[in-house]
């Protein structure tokens, strides 16, 4: 169950009534799909959010009465699925470029900064002239992808030069893109032609992370 909100801003609740709703409406979706009570959880934010953040969103789903076992990271999920022990990990979020780097399966560094898909959306607004929620519609419509591409390309070069200043130094040739900001199919090439890595990116980079938050939850 999903569903499109902007009540988290780079991994902060900005709107606690409004995403407890949400939380509540996706866990009553699901209960009815799945045919069971959900009474416990894992949930990610993403790294080097402060405490007082991780808290609210805590907050946030225990109000929609799930019990949260445990807080991970984004990219350190996103690892789960894609099932790797050594890379990095590099998740393009909604307001963040969330970054983990494994070795022999255990992460041994992160980092985050805020530019991620609503950055791409702003940049939209202004070039088109239009409100953000229209610049957001045009975002992800598919037929439009190359045209947006070509608009939103300064964005996807800031995140991969974001990526570039954090590992450097480190002993990496595999980079993982996750998250619907890369959803773009020219994505890996901009990552590419800044890094000189490998760059790979899955089927549908949206739901990885969460689908790993689940696998997270079923390893412990």
């Amino acid at each position: 169950a999903s569903q499109h909100s902007r009540v988290v801003k780079d991994g902060v609740v900005v709107d606690f009534i409004g995403t407890i709703s949400i939380v509540k409406k996706l866990k009553e979706d699901l209960e009815e799909k799945l045919g069971i009570e959900i009474t416990e959880g894992y949930t990610a934010i993403p790294p080097g959010v402060e405490t007082g953040s991780v808290k609210a969103i805590v907050n946030v789903i225990e109000s929609a009465g799930i019990d949260i076992i445990k807080v991970i990271d984004e990219p350190t999920a996103a690892s789960y699925v894609l099932g790797i022990s050594d890379g990095v990990v590099v998740d393009l979020g909604g307001g963040t470029t969330g970054i983990s780097i494994l070795k022999d399966g255990k992460v041994v560094f992160v980092a985050d900064e805020p530019t991620g898909g609503t950055h791409m959306t702003l940049v939209l607004a202004g070039s088109y002239g239009v409100d953000f929620e229209t610049a957001e519609n045009i975002k992800i419509d598919k037929k439009r992808e190359k045209e947006v591409c070509l608009q939103i390309t300064p964005v996807l070069q800031k995140m991969a030069s974001i990526v570039k200043k954090y590992i450097s130094g480190h002993d990496v040739k595999d980079v993982y893109l996750v998250g619907g900001a890369c959803s773009f199919e020219d994505s890996e090439k901009i990552f590419a032609k800044e890094l000189g890595l490998n760059i790979y990116k899955p089927y549908m980079p949206l739901y990885i992370t969460p689908i790993g938050i689940s696998l997270a939850g079923l390893k412990n």
